[in-house]
């Protein structure tokens, strides 16, 4: 990014991790500056793409959602067309949350949020198969939760 972040900016990315809807008059009152600063300070951040957006985190059982897979992708091939017409049917899928390029026996990963096991299959069947560069699908089923943040650890740039 254009400027090194000081304390002051670090401590105002934890308190918009911890709550995004903070006021700025509320985050000055705890970092013990008036709120004209606290604003100017966070429109830097976003300007200059410490903050890419503003989210509120759902909880995706009580919506329906109960099933978590991770699907490790093989493609037919590795060249760049192959790669970009992939991520392009792929980004189009409202079911993938998230989509890693990936080392190792995979070459991607992909996370995926459904209702129930009959929605996985549908979405295996209908969309996901169809894709022509797709080489292996492995699929791993998350049975429990052990950890979900989205918050990073920005203690660890003070170190």
């Amino acid at each position: 990014m254009k400027n090194k972040l000081d304390s002051t900016d670090i401590k105002i990315l934890k308190l918009l991790q911890e709550n995004s809807e903070i006021t700025a008059k509320s985050m000055g009152q705890k970092l013990g500056l008036s709120s004209t600063p606290i604003f100017e300070r966070i429109k830097k951040l976003e300007k200059e793409g410490y903050i890419k957006n503003y989210m509120a985190v759902l909880n995706e059982r009580k919506l329906g959602f109960k099933l978590t897979v991770f699907i490790g992708i093989t493609l037919k091939g590795h060249s760049r067309s192959y790669l970009e017409k992939f991520l392009s049917k792929v980004n189009n899928f409202p079911e993938v949350l998230e989509c890693y390029q990936v080392t190792g026996n995979f070459d991607y990963m992909l996370k995926v949020m459904l209702k129930d096991i009959e929605a996985y299959q549908i979405f295996v069947e209908t969309k996901l198969s169809l894709i022509s560069e797709l080489g292996n699908v492995h699929s791993f089923i998350a049975t429990k939760k052990g950890k979900q943040i989205n918050t990073l650890d920005l203690d660890s740039l003070n170190k």
